[in-house]
């Protein structure tokens, strides 16, 4: 496969894009920046807070039509919710790297998260980034200043997040 000026592009197992060729034959990786990886973080977030909010939702109505104390059960589900999200949004992006190498999210930016040697993510490090960003999303203020834009979670689990060429 080649792209528009006739260079090659190299393509995954699954036959998309993952990095281009340059002139010389060695794949250049073209590394997604912050504000890409940002607005993509923040739609997985929507997503997997309105699934929770709507089965928090579901909860306690069921609370309520069992004739269960709505101020304890409301209580109860807050503080539930609240711990469970990270661990919820860690395992969503887990388990979407794994299966895709990327989130809905990424989708829609032609983003996708590769392990440093330009390979698909494994289990281990999908699901240690994905609790590290859930549960420390602030370590992707790394972003900003690191060359490849890595985020710590990036660091910690060895992947990159490149952009998609365009086919």
């Amino acid at each position: 496969m080649s792209d528009a000026a006739g260079r090659p592009v190299v393509s995954d197992a699954l036959g998309r894009p993952a990095v281009s060729a340059n002139g010389l034959g060695r794949p250049v990786k073209v590394y997604a920046g912050p504000v890409s990886r940002l607005i993509a973080y923040f739609i997985d977030a929507l997503i997997v807070t309105g699934f929770g909010t709507a089965a928090i939702a579901v909860l306690a109505l069921v609370g309520e039509v069992a004739g269960i104390l709505v101020r304890e059960m409301q209580t109860l589900l807050v503080g539930a919710f609240a711990l469970a999200l990270p661990a919820v949004f860690g395992v969503y992006c887990a388990v979407f790297w794994l299966l895709a190498g990327r989130t809905p999210g990424m989708a829609l930016l032609g983003l996708r998260v590769v392990t440093a040697g330009g390979r698909p993510v494994g289990w281990l490090a999908a699901l240690v980034r994905g609790l590290v960003l859930g549960y420390f999303p602030i370590g992707a203020a790394w972003i900003l200043v690191d060359r490849r834009h890595q985020a710590i979670h990036d660091k910690i689990a060895r992947t990159a997040v490149l952009r998609l060429s365009p086919e």
